[in-house]
């Protein structure tokens, strides 16, 4: 298994060829590929065919898949615009926040990729250093601000994904489920959970972040 990150490792070099891409233009091709077609067809024969190159050549830019998948991933950190850091920290950790929805939302894929594999790469150090200023103030320890920083993004990225499967009828799945559940009378507590009516109606996604941010850091 490899341990050195791709951006550590010095691209292979073809004998008296130049390269003919850069592993910028590698990642854009297969970020454009899983855009179009999801995660799944991100694979190297693909993403050379996206290039109009043979599948040997991109060997010389990346090792395997994965230091594509790794790639893709720390790209989408370069879409983040945030202002520079500075007033109350909880406000300015929700714009990052929303602005990962975002970037989450113009990139299905993303959301899955971040919750099945970390990557940290130039960019999402960048990103990461953005936190870390935003909490430069804040008493936690530096542990804490880390984990904060963790947290928020799976968290985002959870319920990111929750709410890009919204459309896939998981939802009604559910909710006839515990119809089913509630009606075969072995599940006293959910029932009286989901009694008195209509449920009061979810909280935003915001508010969740900002509860479990609150409680990691204090007010």
């Amino acid at each position: 298994m490899e341990t050195v990150p791709v951006w550590l490792r010095e691209r292979r070099t073809g004998v008296g060829r130049p390269a003919e891409r850069s592993r910028a233009e590698v990642t854009a091709a297969a970020i454009a590929l899983a855009d179009r077609e999801g995660l799944a067809a991100v694979s190297m024969r693909r993403v050379a065919a996206e290039l109009g190159t043979g599948p040997a050549s991109l060997y010389r830019y990346v090792d395997s898949r994965d230091d594509l998948l790794d790639l893709m991933t720390d790209e989408m950190a370069t879409e983040y615009r945030l202002p520079e850091p500075g007033g109350p920290w909880l406000p300015a950790l929700l714009e990052v926040y929303r602005q990962g929805r975002a970037v989450m939302l113009r990139h299905p894929w993303l959301p899955e990729l971040l919750l099945t594999r970390s990557a940290l790469g130039p960019h999402s150090t960048e990103l990461l250093e953005h936190v870390l200023a935003i909490l430069a103030a804040h008493p936690a320890g530096a542990g804490r601000k880390l984990e904060a920083f963790a947290v928020m993004t799976t968290l985002t990225a959870a319920l990111t994904l929750n709410e890009l499967n919204a459309s896939s009828g998981a939802p009604q799945r559910q909710g006839a489920y515990l119809a089913h559940a509630i009606a075969a009378g072995r599940h006293p507590h959910l029932t009286a959970a989901l009694a008195g009516g209509p449920p009061t109606p979810a909280p935003r996604f915001e508010d969740t972040v900002s509860r479990v941010l609150t409680g990691l850091l204090g007010e």
